[in-house]
């Protein structure tokens, strides 16, 4: 088994070009980067997807999925704060009976 390799945002691009631009067939690319046929099929669907945010890189994400993580963050925290509201509320009623 080989071990995982990690390629970059260039390198990618530049597989991708060279089967869009340069003719260069799927087959004959992988066998030449010594790639799966199956990841640069993949590499090339994200390209022609979103050419200007495609391989984000390692820990960097598309500024959708940024926002995305910050407001999943936001409703983690409001959700605790209305949590905590709540319990002093019922505190509160308990004690001026």
């Amino acid at each position: 088994m080989r071990a995982r390799r990690k390629h970059s945002r260039e390198f990618k691009v530049e597989a991708v070009r060279l089967i869009q631009e340069r003719g260069v067939t799927m087959a004959q690319a992988a066998r030449d980067l010594d790639l799966s046929a199956t990841l640069l099929r993949r590499w090339v669907r994200q390209f022609a997807a979103d050419p200007r945010e495609a391989f984000p890189g390692q820990g960097q994400q598309k500024p959708a999925d940024a926002e995305l993580t910050q407001l999943r963050r936001e409703v983690a925290r409001l959700k605790m704060e209305r949590d905590i509201l709540k319990k002093a509320a019922a505190y509160f009623a308990t004690e001026s009976m």
